[in-house]
């Protein structure tokens, strides 16, 4: 079979038990009809609605000051003029999430350069009642990155060093404007490794995947930001900075507070600094492609250029990529071979292949990364992320796949080794119909099964009145608690993460 070298070959069917140890996936991107704000040509919009959801319409908050000259005369002052972004081409860009789905109307976009410049922004933004947002790579999939209005875009681009790096330890502290695939490749140097890595990671900066709480690729493995970030530094809405850039692996002296801003979406204050511990260096990798056969279709190969089957002798019904990495090379490929045989023995398998090299493990991973690209390439795609009980997991693409009939094309992947589903609905248009099938049954059918609607990409605009399906009525009013204490203006990230309902105009 050319250079790949087959290992295993056609069996029964029967995948559950292996595809519940492992299956990664991340950065779905896909474009959905562009949401523009209503009224006045979108100059002084009052009311926003996105098509991506149905639950998304939102008005403006009335107590939010308007941008004026003074306000653009101060930002240069503290910032200097090419700082100060005006410029229609680059508000553009900025304005529109990657997906073409959440389409703003801010009017200045800002580049602080350290945290005292976003310290002084945000203090004076406060002030005057300017709503802001936070902008990182702008890689975000439910509209949290972008302005709802006329929001004052904060971008973190240009405070992008790393601040050190420690070779005992392997911690890493850096500023949040670094982006994730230049400190892989920085970590990679040292003999050390990201915890986290992420379809997105040419674009996307550290201070936005810790503000998120990106998933990822290697979440099975080493966990969530949760547990890899040691500290970080916050601005808050006042200005306030919050000094919590600990390197410690233990520091038990009351509230961890930083786990409050981990996850946040930028809610509660901008991150503006990171202490990360990354593990060392493995020394082996091993990939596997296996194919079997007890899933429906999921097929993206005749969208992706430049990509081919691996397994062409037949197709095959489901897709399954595993990586191991371990310190000894020979004896972790033994082992991995020793696990598919036995797999292969007992029915789970039906074909499969090993890399043989790095360019064949890179060909591998370009079919499992491309997924989204030939969804997006495809047509229309309505996109969801969810948490799911693993043995449950399917069942919804299934039920979905029957509730739309052929008006749409179901097509369910994911993390299954962390019960993460990426549930996509591919269909010849955008369609108010069709979406009245999917939204709320989705979210009603993850909520009876004590699942999460958001399992990595945040509740962003797109979900934030959902999130009573999957928290509690007091929880919730908990976290808008927590909110007006550090946000009494609610200037941080308007409109997102919490509930339309509880963010009151004051």
């Amino acid at each position: 079979m050319d250079k790949y070298k087959v290992t295993h070959r056609l069996l029964k069917q029967s995948i559950k038990s292996l595809v519940n140890r492992q299956l990664t996936s991340n950065n779905p991107i896909y474009r959905s009809i562009s949401a523009l704000p209503l009224g006045n040509g979108g100059r002084n919009p009052q009311l926003y609605r996105s098509f991506g959801s149905l639950a998304t319409k939102v008005e403006r908050n009335p107590s939010f000051s308007s941008l004026n000259s003074d306000d653009v005369s101060y930002f240069k002052g503290v910032l200097g003029e090419k700082n100060v972004v005006q410029d229609e081409d680059r508000l553009e860009t900025a304005n529109i999430d990657w997906m073409h789905k959440y389409k703003g109307s801010s009017k200045l976009l800002l580049l602080p350069r350290n945290t005292e410049e976003v310290s002084k922004i945000l203090e004076y933004c406060n002030s005057r009642r300017l709503a802001v947002v936070p902008q990182g790579g702008n890689t975000g999939l439910v509209g949290g990155s972008v302005p709802v209005f006329d929001e004052v875009i904060i971008n973190a681009g240009s405070m992008n060093k790393i601040i050190a790096f420690d070779k005992v330890s392997g911690i890493l502290v850096c500023e949040a404007g670094c982006i994730l695939e230049n400190l892989i490749s920085y970590l990679d140097n040292q003999g050390f490794i990201m915890p986290l890595d992420l379809g997105a990671k040419g674009s996307c900066q550290i201070g936005g995947n810790v503000s998120t709480n990106a998933g990822g690729l290697r979440f099975v493995r080493y966990g969530s930001l949760h547990g890899n970030v040691l500290g970080l530094e916050a601005v808050l809405a006042n200005g306030d900075v919050l000094d919590m850039l600990g390197t410690l692996r233990k520091d038990n002296t009351g509230y961890d507070l930083k786990h409050l801003f981990i996850g946040s979406e930028g809610s509660l204050g901008i991150v503006t600094k990171v202490s990360i511990l990354t593990p060392p260096k493995l020394s082996s990798v091993n990939i596997a492609f296996l194919a079997c056969e007890d899933y429906l279709s999921c097929q993206v190969l005749n969208h992706l250029e430049g990509v081919r089957n691996p397994l062409p002798s037949a197709v095959h019904n489901f897709y399954v990529l595993i990586e191991t990495t371990g310190s000894d090379e020979s004896y972790d490929k033994e082992k991995l071979e020793a696990f598919l045989l036995h797999s292969m023995e007992s029915g789970l398998i039906s074909d499969g292949v090993l890399a043989q090299d790095i360019n064949q493990a890179s060909s591998f991973w370009r079919i499992r990364e491309g997924v989204p690209e030939a969804l997006m390439r495809a047509g229309p795609v309505y996109k969801y992320d969810l948490s799911i009980p693993v043995e449950k997991m399917y069942s919804l693409v299934e039920d979905m796949r029957l509730r739309l009939g052929q008006s749409a094309n179901v097509v369910g992947y994911g993390h299954l080794g962390d019960g993460n589903l990426h549930l996509n609905i591919s269909a010849p248009r955008y369609d108010d119909t069709i979406l009245a099938q999917i939204e709320p049954y989705v979210y009603e059918w993850t909520s009876k099964h004590r699942g999460s609607i958001s399992a990595e990409h945040g509740l962003g605009l797109m979900k934030a009145n959902e999130i009573f399906y999957s928290k509690s009525h007091e929880t919730v009013q908990l976290m808008a608690s927590i909110k007006k204490l550090l946000d009494p203006n609610g200037i941080l990230n308007p409109y997102k993460v919490l509930p339309h309902s509880l963010c009151s105009y004051s």
